[in-house]
């Protein structure tokens, strides 16, 4: 069960950034100062339109902060009965990767508890939310900012 809540915690917190990055990149359209401000359409067309080279260092970053998380949540392979691969660490909570630089996270558990609940409800709402806009973009090919302001 440990599995499943890592990854509806990952999921939703990465549909949670699909979100703002689909309404921030679309609002930036033309006065970013990155790429020369060259990337524009809907957002579901941006990743194609970065410029080559970037697509290493973006994936690399990926790995980076992934093989960080297997570190922290998982056993190692090494350690592991065949048949119980991807394990979890007894002592790991879902989600819970020690990174924490605002300090947020509340000490009292009850108030933990309640920050979860909202995290895993926000994170469901973004994955429906971030497969609205790719289905809506992929269907008329505009972009979700253009459905707001016609």
């Amino acid at each position: 069960m440990k599995r499943y809540r890592e990854a509806e915690v990952t999921h939703g917190r990465v549909a949670m950034l699909a979100v703002i990055g689909f309404l921030v990149g679309e609002k930036v359209e033309g006065s970013s100062f990155l790429f020369d401000a060259s990337i524009s359409g809907p957002a579901i067309t941006h990743p194609g339109q970065v410029p080559g080279g970037w697509d290493a260092l973006i994936i690399a970053g990926i790995g980076f902060a992934e093989l960080q998380r297997a570190k922290t949540g998982w056993v190692d392979p090494a350690d592991v009965k065949f048949d119980q691969a991807g394990a979890l660490n007894a002592d790991y909570y879902p989600g819970d990767i020690g990174f924490d630089p605002l300090g947020l996270k509340p000490e009292d558990p009850e108030e933990l508890d309640i920050m979860i609940t909202k995290e895993l409800q926000n994170g469901r709402l973004a994955m429906l939310a971030a497969a609205g806009f790719l289905a809506q973009e992929a269907v008329d090919g505009k972009g979700i900012l253009e459905h707001f302001s016609s």
